[in-house]
């Protein structure tokens, strides 16, 4: 009895070993080659990316079908996630990174050659004698030009290690030869802060492009030179402000707001709340302040806006901001490429979500939001705003509303007062950027010696430049029409003089001469006058009552 018992466990796992193998057998010949294990979601792409380099009658790249597997999957979740391989990851966070390493030079690609638009001032092109205008024909020997050009290749062939060189063959005007440039390649600042000047005796103006690793303390710079030109208010210009990192927008936010004042707040359905607030160290916490706003401005830019509108900090001016509330975690893999996942969502102060509304899945109504807004009438009317989301109300009552961007406090129309159909033929031709352009190069040598925006652009009033684009675009098939000409004359003569003024100075003046007749700009300059640029309490209705 007692060897019976003891023999008992090993009969039992012989009968289970024997149970496994014939299991087994039955499974793999008999249940039409299923996969022995469960079919969840997950195991299922596994197993089919398995079996087809298994069993697929070809052989595959599992690497390239992988690499175009996953941002379809993405796609999937919502606009935002998104897949980016490693050999794009530094492209991708060079502008956010505030630096990366090349030669220094802005370019345009126009004709299949690569244009110098501008160099960065002290940056290894000019080092080197890379001037603006010139044409850059081979790189290392090897061509440059031709329609497979691109500006990806360029930036891949001209970026590189610090203290590498890169040989430029290079034609410019006036010169029969090609000259030859080595330039060694250094660390290119990507600055946020594009502008920052005085408006008039008392008002500064600080444009910022993105929210970078840097932006804040660029931000600090750019104050406290206006600061030595005693500025008593303050424009920070937001448009076409894509976005960029949530602690910049929170760093700048809190240099505006009292002690313990909610600056934004994030959540998802894994991520708890976090709320990022004020610590009153901010040096301007009491200076007027109006934000500029516009279609473009997304993200970080919203989180800004928001925070000053929600806690009554200063006044929005503009059009009806992006929408994009959605908060992505770069996950990176192996191999060095990175996953920007969605987490969470932005909430401003009051509440309300900045992320406009999306279906999962390829969403063309999403892609085209601002294209509708535009047939719409959005940017042309306040009252063509469709608010799709409730209401909420700022610290001191304002009403707000949620589903979707940041609503200005005061609507700006785009200007299209003097908007012809030669005109729109001009711009979207690009004749009137390739007019300007070969002004500019044609005419560098003389305008050379206006070192500032208002110098140069006093020498181009003389110069009759609206004339001069008629008979270039005639000869390019743009019928003259004169009465559409004259009164489109201030619109053609902008954008021109426009291009000519970024060819031969750089953005700042470029910014500072379209601010001279910007809506926005005056809209803020009359806030600033009548006081009005910190909102005040809705008044309270009184009802009167019957004796």
């Amino acid at each position: 009895m007692k060897s019976n018992n003891r023999l008992s466990p090993l009969w039992l796992a012989l009968s289970a070993v024997i149970g496994i193998v014939i299991g087994t057998f039955y499974a793999n010949h008999f249940s039409g080659n299923r996969l022995s294990i469960i079919n969840s979601g997950s195991n299922k792409l596994n197993n089919l990316l398995y079996i087809i380099d298994d069993q697929y009658v070809d052989t595959v790249n599992m690497g390239d079908l992988v690499e175009k597997a996953v941002p379809q999957i993405l796609s999937e979740l919502d606009p935002h996630s998104v897949y980016i391989s490693a050999k794009d990851v530094q492209s991708a966070n060079d502008d956010l990174r505030g630096s990366f390493s090349g030669v220094g030079i802005e370019f345009t690609i126009r004709q299949d050659t690569l244009r110098v638009q501008g160099v960065i001032s002290g940056g290894p092109a000019e080092q080197a004698g890379v001037v603006a205008g010139d044409k850059i024909v081979t790189v290392d020997d090897s061509v440059f030009t031709g329609k497979n050009l691109t500006s990806e290749e360029a930036m891949r062939r001209l970026k590189g290690p610090e203290g590498t060189e890169v040989k430029l063959g290079i034609m410019r005007y006036g010169e029969k030869d090609v000259l030859e440039i080595v330039v060694t390649r250094g660390e290119i600042p990507m600055n946020s802060v594009t502008a920052a000047y005085m408006l008039d005796e008392t008002t500064g103006y600080i444009k910022l492009k993105n929210f970078g690793e840097n932006t804040y303390y660029e931000l600090l710079v750019a104050l406290a030179q206006l600061a030595q030109e005693e500025f008593r208010q303050l424009v920070i210009d937001l448009r076409g402000n894509t976005g960029g990192y949530l602690q910049s927008a929170v760093q700048i936010a809190n240099e505006f707001l009292p002690r313990h004042k909610l600056i934004v707040y994030t959540e998802g359905r894994n991520s708890p709340r976090e709320d990022y607030r004020s610590d009153g160290r901010g040096s301007y916490q009491r200076i007027p302040l109006v934000v500029l706003i516009d279609e473009i401005s997304a993200s970080a830019t919203e989180i800004l806006a928001g925070a000053i509108q929600d806690n009554d900090r200063g006044t929005i001016i503009g059009r009806r901001s992006y929408g994009k509330g959605l908060v992505q975690k770069p996950i990176e893999f192996g191999d060095g490429s990175v996953m920007r996942l969605t987490i969470a969502r932005y909430y401003t102060p009051s509440g309300r979500c900045i992320q406009k509304p999306y279906t999962s899945g390829s969403d063309k109504d999403y892609d085209d939001d601002i294209l509708t807004r535009y047939q719409h009438g959005e940017f042309f009317s306040q009252d063509s705003i469709k608010h799709t989301g409730p209401e909420y109300h700022t610290g001191n009552g304002r009403t707000v509303y949620g589903g979707g961007g940041i609503t200005p406090d005061i609507f700006v129309p785009e200007d299209t007062t003097d908007y012809t159909s030669y005109y729109k033929e001009a711009s979207l031709t690009g004749l009137l950027l390739q007019f300007g352009y070969e002004y500019t190069d044609q005419h560098r040598s003389e305008m050379s010696e206006y070192r500032d925006m208002e110098s140069l652009v006093k020498y181009l009033k003389k110069q009759h430049l609206v004339d001069q684009f008629a008979n270039f675009a005639e000869k390019r098939g743009l019928k003259r029409r004169n009465l559409m000409i004259q009164r489109s004359f201030h619109l053609l003569d902008e954008y021109v003089t426009s291009r000519v003024v970024y060819g031969m100075l750089d953005e700042a003046a470029l910014i500072e001469f379209l601010n001279q007749d910007d809506n926005a700009i005056r809209e803020a300059l009359r806030v600033f006058a009548d006081g009005e640029a910190f909102p005040k309490a809705p008044e309270k209705e009184t009802i009167s009552k019957g004796s």
